[in-house]
């Protein structure tokens, strides 16, 4: 039997916006919540402020469930635009990319983290496509840097369909590969019902995000990011279908709009436990 939902939830860091870990730490105090998913680029760009970020967590009883890392040059203006320079797609920023990729591996291996996700950018819908089999080898390519670590990489969901995303994850081979599924994505870049979506790439999460949001009016926009239960998703739904995929992993509450972040995770917290039995 899984532990109680509650008990599983974590904060995305980045979404407490802390400029130091000391105030990271003090606003999951806030929330009362022990867990959280660590960004680790400010730990590869500010060693000197980030780098006791381990010990500091261990002293004050924070569990680490897991990282995430950005790649360089993304642009989240429009769809457009992100489907342009997201991921590991581009061939201007792949090399760096890679660099930075292979740093992040390394300070998440010396903070024994199990798993990292990070959006790898639009997969190509057809094999056809000649980014289908760039973006296959540069994923493979990245598995392998993180396997080494024992490691898991996870994709993150929301651009392009759970279809679509199954098939590449299949063609793709890689055990140590699966997804961070993130209900909310699937709305904003309007890609499906989320619910539909958990049951095609079940055998493949192993993370989830809680967030919510409202779909776009105009089709091609995106959608807004709301606080959580105030959106589209069906958060019982989606916690009996975690249920009925045998998913027991950690559900990391994720804010990345609004200026009262603490204030939103704190409304998450409390729709969870309202929902748990």
């Amino acid at each position: 039997m899984s532990a109680p939902l509650t008990d599983r939830l974590a904060v995305c860091s980045w979404s407490l916006q802390p400029a130091t870990p000391a105030e990271l730490l003090d606003r999951l105090a806030e929330i009362g919540i022990r867990r959280v998913q660590l960004a680790l680029d400010p730990l590869r760009e500010s060693p000197e402020v980030w780098g006791g970020i381990g010990d500091l967590c261990r002293e004050r009883g924070i569990t680490i469930v897991s990282g995430m890392f950005g790649t360089l040059g993304e642009d989240y203006t429009t769809l457009e635009t992100i489907r342009l320079t997201g991921g590991v797609v581009p061939d201007a920023t792949w090399e760096t990319n890679l660099t930075k990729i292979t740093a992040a591996a390394g300070i998440a291996g010396s903070l024994g983290l199990r798993l990292v996700s990070f959006h790898a950018g639009f997969l190509p819908h057809e094999e056809s496509d000649p980014d289908y089999h760039k973006l296959r080898d540069r994923l493979v390519k990245l598995a392998g840097i993180f396997d080494r670590l024992g490691i898991h990489l996870v994709l993150e969901t929301g651009q392009e369909t759970a279809a679509t995303l199954r098939e590449f994850l299949d063609g793709l081979g890689c055990a140590n590969v699966g997804v961070n599924f993130d209900p909310a994505n699937m709305v904003l870049y309007g890609k499906g019902d989320p619910i539909e979506a958990m049951r095609t790439l079940g055998p493949w999460i192993r993370q989830v995000h809680l967030k919510d949001a409202k779909a776009a009016n105009v089709p091609g926009t995106w959608g807004e990011e709301v606080p959580a239960g105030s959106g589209e998703v069906d958060w019982p739904a989606f916690f009996a279908t975690l249920d009925e995929l045998g998913f027991a992993g950690d559900i990391c509450i994720e804010r990345e709009a609004g200026n009262q972040r603490t204030a939103d995770i704190l409304t998450a917290k409390r729709m969870v436990g309202s929902l748990s039995i």
